[in-house]
């Protein structure tokens, strides 16, 4: 898993970096940055979701993990929940938005092909070259979210860990388990929530992602009641 511990370091090298940086910003150009965070969000969203539409099996399968996935996730108010956690372990309201800015990070850090594909080409033929390239992504945009949102998004690297880690372990036990055709079902409801991420970055739209992420279980059950 060197490739998974590497991409995970530079998160918290990144963060340490941006969280000194965020001192001497002031609010005007912190604003810019959550703008330019929201557009980036949008553009990796639906690039993500757009590129793997028309590899879909199901091309509708997308739209009930939505419908299936968002309900069970605002009754469970897994957004909410995670945010009142951060904020109030943040300590004050300079951090109030320590919580939207986790939210949109993690789902970056761990939506996305190098992120996803990395590990499990990494199980199976020993080849770190994905995650090595989204280490080096994603150390910028932890700078960025860190000098923006401050040391508390150190918080998301071991979230990564543990995602990229299943997909590691997942690979390793049984090779057909992550499949293309479940891969790209993944990317297209993981790239809608980055853009809905991105939206809420916009102040266009809060669209409580972190309630969405039940989603991603859908085209998982799905693919297994199909295999038995």
């Amino acid at each position: 898993m060197i490739g998974t511990i590497v991409n995970t370091c530079t998160i918290i090298a990144g963060t340490l970096l941006g969280a000194l940086l965020n001192r001497g910003i002031k609010d005007k150009y912190k604003e810019t940055l959550y703008t330019g965070l929201g557009l980036a969000s949008l553009a990796i969203g639906l690039n993500a979701t757009i590129s793997n539409l028309p590899k879909s099996q199901y091309p509708v399968l997308f739209i009930v993990a939505l419908a299936v996935g968002g309900v069970a996730g605002t009754w469970m108010d897994i957004d909410g929940r995670f945010k009142r956690l951060v904020n109030r372990r943040s300590g004050g309201k300079g951090e109030a938005k320590l919580g939207d800015g986790l939210s949109t990070a993690i789902l970056l850090y761990c939506i996305g092909p190098l992120s996803m594909l990395g590990p499990v080409i990494s199980a199976l033929k020993g080849d770190h070259t994905f995650l090595f390239t989204n280490a080096t992504l994603d150390f910028v945009s932890s700078t960025i979210f860190a000098s923006t949102y401050g040391i508390g998004m150190v918080l998301a690297a071991p979230v990564l860990f543990l995602w990229q880690g299943l997909f590691y372990v997942t690979a390793q036990i049984s090779s057909s388990a992550v499949s293309d055709a479940l891969m790209s079902e993944l990317l297209i409801v993981g790239g809608l929530m980055i853009t809905g991420s991105g939206l809420g970055l916009l102040n266009l739209k809060d669209c409580k992602t972190l309630n969405l992420l039940p989603a991603l279980l859908v085209p998982v059950i799905w693919f297994l009641l199909k295999s038995l």
